[in-house]
């Protein structure tokens, strides 16, 4: 089993930039992918960033690019989104993922977070 927890939501305004983060634990962290995705409402769940061990396998969704930056400190178990340049738009509950294997923008993963909202006025 492995227990996500989500932190660092918030109220900003549109341009300014918020940092999430979620630590891990059980199971050995670095074997994971990790995804954040969010979701609004009315909105289905939808892939924003993800990363497994590797320093070259990140991933980004087009309307993110550019704007967050996914990062994960394995000695910490904690996996990181750093985003910038927010607008009303990105407003939603974020959530964060784990799963075997490789990063899969659909939400087939193993295990999840309980969310946290982050909502960008304009």
């Amino acid at each position: 089993q492995v227990q996500l927890v989500e932190s660092g939501g918030g109220l900003v305004q549109a341009g300014g930039s918020l940092r999430l983060s979620c630590a891990a634990s059980g199971r050995t962290f670095s074997n994971y992918a990790m995804g954040w995705f969010r979701q609004a409402p009315g909105k289905e769940r939808e892939f924003v960033a993800g990363k497994t061990w590797s320093p070259f396998s990140t991933y980004y969704a087009d309307s993110v690019k550019g704007r967050f930056t996914i990062s994960r400190d394995n000695a910490k178990n904690t996996v990181y989104l750093q985003m910038s340049s927010l607008k009303p738009e990105d407003t939603a509950v974020y959530y964060c993922a784990a799963r075997t294997g490789v990063v899969t923008t659909s939400i087939d993963y193993d295990y999840w977070g309980q969310g946290t909202q982050v909502t960008v006025s304009a």
